[in-house]
């Protein structure tokens, strides 16, 4: 079976943000503590020994701490059940947490080449020795299968796809270290386990739907998407920032081009918003933007949520 665990759901910083005294934030720091969630990635496995991470968030090392899943086995002195991480784009919440990964155990980074130009460009990860950590290219809609830190095959086959988005936002202004054109910054996943065909999508950031992207996630058993903000300009109006949603390439949740009319009616079987900003109205449960999302049929996660397929 397909084991998914929510390691955290919310966007780049967290909630609460350290610096933001936002309706949620402050809900989530006083009377509201589960509201607190840390930044967006999951762990995935087939077999519940070994597993695989989707992004390696910046609260990697708390999230580790908080999921019995990926502690190391007793009576080992090293050991992590973690055999690789991989990377759907470049942005800081989805690389910084391979920082705390640093300490000598054996596994694999698989993203794509536009994305591993930005670590190697950077040197500051090169604290990860390719002699442990080795940094595998993926390429877009060509099917891979990550494997154990032995070689041996991990039961499950993911295909990478380009969808619409953005390089990491530092890059901004900058030339990248891959060029300037190409597909790859910005990827959804296919996750499937090879023994039973169950599977499912992840995007953590998506600009827009396209006729393609429906047709893919249509009659998926599982869609993880991105769920960063409720309505396009709520970080400007709500007096947070200067940025649109489009203007860091995510799609608002609402609205006629919005993520919840664009995925309604795809008979996908569970709808769960992750990367989702401490601006967005639809953390708070009793907020009717959070009514109706779940009348739409998605759903919010807490840390730590497990699910199997």
């Amino acid at each position: 079976m397909l084991r998914v665990v929510v390691l955290g759901a919310a966007a780049g910083g967290g909630v609460p943000q350290w610096n933001c005294g936002c309706p949620v934030c402050l809900k989530a720091r006083t009377e509201h503590p589960e509201l607190q969630s840390t930044q967006a990635s999951i762990a995935i496995s087939a077999d519940g020994d070994h597993w695989f991470l989707i992004n390696a968030s910046p609260d990697l090392r708390q999230q580790l701490i908080a999921t019995p899943q990926l502690h190391p086995k007793a009576g080992k002195l090293r050991h992590s059940p973690i055999s690789g991480v991989i990377l759907t784009n470049g942005e800081i919440d989805a690389v910084a947490g391979l920082l705390s990964m640093r300490e000598g155990w054996p596994f694999t980074i698989y993203a794509h080449t536009r994305v591993l130009s930005i670590l190697r460009d950077n040197s500051i990860f090169n604290v990860l020795s390719e002699k442990n950590v080795r940094r595998q290219p993926i390429e877009v809609d060509k099917t891979f299968e990550p494997t154990l830190p032995d070689g041996a095959p991990s039961g499950i086959e993911i295909v990478p796809f380009a969808v619409p988005g953005k390089s990491a936002w530092y890059l901004e202004g900058k030339a990248h270290p891959a060029g300037d054109s190409g597909a790859g910054d910005t990827l959804g996943l296919r996750i499937a386990e090879k023994a039973t065909g169950k599977y499912l999508y992840f995007l953590a950031a998506c600009a827009h739907v396209t006729d393609e992207l429906k047709s893919r996630l249509a009659g998926a058993p599982l869609v993880f998407f991105d769920g960063t903000v409720w309505r396009d300009d709520e970080l400007i109006a709500a007096g947070l920032g200067n940025k649109t949603g489009q203007g860091m390439g995510h799609i608002a949740m609402s609205g006629d081009t919005g993520s919840i009319e664009s995925l309604a009616n795809l008979d996908i079987g569970r709808k769960i918003f992750l990367h989702i900003n401490n601006s967005n109205p639809a953390l708070l449960r009793a907020s009717p933007e959070r009514k109706m999302a779940e009348r739409a049929g998605w759903q919010i996660p807490a840390d730590g949520t497990e699910i199997t397929l």
